[in-house]
């Protein structure tokens, strides 16, 4: 008897996705539960488990678009499973055809050699431990690897770099690399660059995304950016005070991210136009706070929700932001936790930037854009001292929101950074 394995429901507004990777190949045995493939839909990357332990039999290639409920695979159940049926031809999105894989072999067997080493490494190989791999341009197949059925894990990766203090050169040319791991199969072998040195590659869904929501913000919004700045003296002078006590006792470090979250909280209370969409003919004002923090991960920058942050402590805000940050450089994150954000927070300070205009992700009316902190002179009370000076941008849709009512949202987030007591107070 053989189980469909089926695409599900992927949330809110999203009906189709990519299959990034094959986990499972072929004609392998698998358990309820175990991860099948990566999918990629155009907000996030999730693992497909099987619902049913048997042989899978795949039916849809790697960098396929495939639709809900559409059938990807079988799953062949029971003891009428046959291990050594023929597989179907699968070809990967390039066309290339893999070599085929061996039959699951017999209790006792001694499977053949493979006479081609996988590009990835030993096994497949999780989006953290892909990460690593890219990032320290490593030679997965040379790193012992303890995980079961001979999977290699993050940990496997740390202490191999532990131990040898830098980073092996990697099999795979560096500009080949990241394509390899993102959508080739096992035994995929990259295509050399062209003669005239250019490479052409697919856009991955989430790119794709992002590229159209940002357009979409554009043609729709009337976006208009307002500047100003801030001392971080005293913020600076509260994390140095209490940040080791804040860390022994609640297990996550003071940023400056809860800050600038408890001040936006603040300041949307007083200026909900800024915490609103426009849908329609009408306005709908928001009164809560779900708060979008902007992540870059190797896919593309994602927008994590921070739900109920006006509900939330500094702690709660800081644990938040750093789970959801770890699940979006892991590609683990899910739909809900992308959803439902009502503002957005963005920092280009920890890249180096200086100053910039951040673009509305819609249908949110305001995003602020913190940035890099730089000690320059500024004048404190007919003196000329130095300081350590941040410059914050709000974009917003000019459509909902007056310049009146922007102007003063950076002046109250400014006020209360520059006196954190004010925070504390809700004053």
């Amino acid at each position: 008897m053989a189980f469909d394995v089926r695409i599900p429901p992927l949330g809110e507004s999203v009906t189709e996705g990519v299959i990034l990777r094959w986990v499972k190949r072929d004609g392998e045995r698998v358990r309820p539960d175990d991860t099948l493939l990566e999918l990629e839909t155009d907000k996030a990357t999730m693992e497909l488990p099987a619902e049913r332990g048997g042989v899978v039999r795949i039916l849809r290639r790697e960098g396929e678009t495939v639709a809900v409920g559409d059938v990807i695979a079988r799953i062949e159940e029971g003891d009428a499973a046959d291990d050594a049926k023929p597989a179907p031809e699968v070809r990967t999105a390039a066309g290339a055809r893999p070599e085929a894989a061996p039959a699951a072999p017999n209790a006792g067997s001694v499977p053949e050699r493979e006479t081609v080493a996988a590009p990835r490494g030993v096994g497949p190989l999780s989006p953290a431990v892909r990460r690593l791999i890219e990032e320290h341009r490593l030679d997965a197949s040379t790193i012992p690897a303890s995980g079961k059925g001979g999977r290699l894990t993050k940990d496997d990766v740390l202490a191999y770099l532990e131990r040898t203090g830098h980073a092996a050169p990697s099999a795979v040319p560096a500009p080949v690399a990241v394509e390899v791991a993102r959508a080739a199969p096992e035994r995929f072998r990259p295509v050399p660059v062209g003669r005239d040195g250019e490479e052409r590659v697919p856009m991955s869904a989430i790119r794709k995304r992002i590229a159209e929501r940002l357009v979409q913000a554009q043609h729709t919004a009337a976006i208009l950016t307002t500047f100003n700045e801030i001392d971080m003296s005293a913020v600076q002078a509260l994390r140095a005070r209490y940040k080791d006590r804040f860390r022994e006792r609640y297990g996550v470090g003071l940023g400056f991210m809860s800050f600038f979250a408890h001040a936006t909280v603040a300041a949307l209370q007083e200026l909900p136009s800024l915490n609103a969409e426009i849908s329609g003919d009408d306005v709908v004002y928001k009164h809560y706070v779900h708060l979008g923090i902007a992540v870059a991960t190797g896919r593309g920058l994602v927008v994590p929700v921070v739900h109920g942050a006006d509900r939330m402590s500094f702690a709660e805000i800081e644990r938040e932001i750093e789970r959801l940050a770890g699940r979006a450089r892991d590609g683990k994150l899910t739909l809900d936790e992308l959803s439902g954000g009502t503002f957005t927070l963005t920092n280009g300070g920890i890249f180096g930037s200086l100053l910039s205009t951040p673009i509305l992700n819609p249908p949110q009316s305001g995003i602020l854009g913190m940035h890099k902190i730089e000690k320059r002179p500024v004048v404190v009370d007919d003196q000329v001292v130095v300081r350590p000076m941040m410059y914050v941008a709000l974009s917003y849709d000019h459509r909902l929101v007056d310049g009146e009512q922007a102007v003063t949202f950076l002046v109250r987030v400014k006020e209360r950074l520059e006196d954190p007591s004010r925070l504390l107070l809700d004053i």
